[in-house]
């Protein structure tokens, strides 16, 4: 081996060990944060988790006791309405983007807008739903603030159902075709189905995402301190009273806030851990 060559590859190589290296030093940092900041939920959140926590509602300002049912329940219909808007459109668009339309012009648009939506701020969207269905109607409401929602999780499902169907090798496709299926059961049974698994890690993701998104709800659904299931009017939501109750002086509602940002993250938590068990039986079973 040359001087030349022998340089080269010493050149290479300390490149590489300095690449290793920094890479390695920011995923301890990364994870020295997450660890902290799971130390500090846990250890705030625990403390302040019971059962009243489930069975009331929020209370008046200074007084003691209650808990988060209303906006545990508000939640729930608010971020379960919006997946089941998100999810079909979101996949739908994918399937598009991936089976038919993949270099057409209106496939080019619709990728430019999914990242102007992905790097959006979500404020931004919050403040558009208020504008057109906020203001326009006169009131706040629950249905705007699923909708709000729906804007931010379409773009996640969006794309990860598209980048997760171009993994499909195209082998599989060309065996459905050559045994004469159509092109919509291809994209179905044989395309989709083996990437449903990436795809629903998707939907996993869009779900954490909006679950603890305040700034769009604050513009749509506001709050309500009372239990109510009504839709069409102002609902109460667990990331609206985390915000409100950890910025006030009463000590009982910081302690309702640490309390309900640890319900979110075991709820992420666990729909993660449910939905990787269940695909894992799966494709071993």
């Amino acid at each position: 081996m040359s001087s030349n060559s022998s340089a080269l590859y010493a050149s290479r190589k300390r490149t590489n060990q300095i690449g290793l290296f920094l890479s390695m030093l920011a995923m301890v940092l990364g994870l020295a944060a997450l660890l902290w900041i799971l130390i500090v939920l846990f250890g705030n959140g625990l403390a302040a988790l019971d059962w009243a926590i489930f069975v009331n509602d929020t209370p008046a300002p200074g007084s003691e006791g209650g808990g988060l049912r209303n906006a545990m329940v508000g939640s729930l219909m608010i971020v379960g309405l919006a997946v089941l808007v998100s999810t079909p459109v979101g996949i739908l668009a994918g399937i598009y983007l991936t089976e038919y339309g993949d270099t057409s012009k209106t496939a080019e648009f619709t990728r430019f807008i999914t990242d102007i939506m992905l790097s959006a701020p979500s404020i931004v969207l919050g403040l558009f739903v208020y504008a057109i269905a906020v203001a326009t109607i006169g009131n706040f409401s629950g249905y705007a603030g699923s909708m709000a929602l729906s804007l931010i999780a379409i773009p996640v499902v969006m794309r990860t159902t598209e980048n997760m169907m171009r993994l499909v090798p195209g082998s599989l496709r060309e065996a459905a075709f050559a045994l004469g299926a159509p092109r919509w059961k291809v994209t179905t049974m044989v395309t989709l189905r083996a990437a449903r698994s990436g795809v629903i890690t998707g939907l996993l993701l869009a779900v954490a995402r909006i679950s603890g998104e305040t700034a769009p709800l604050l513009f749509t659904a506001l709050n309500n301190q009372f239990f109510s299931t009504d839709m069409g009017k102002p609902m109460a939501n667990l990331p609206v009273v985390i915000f409100q109750f950890a910025m006030s002086p009463y000590e009982n509602w910081i302690r309702l806030a640490w309390a309900g940002a640890l319900v979110i993250t075991l709820t992420v938590l666990l729909l993660n851990i449910l939905a990787r068990v269940f695909f894992r039986e799966k494709a071993t079973g």
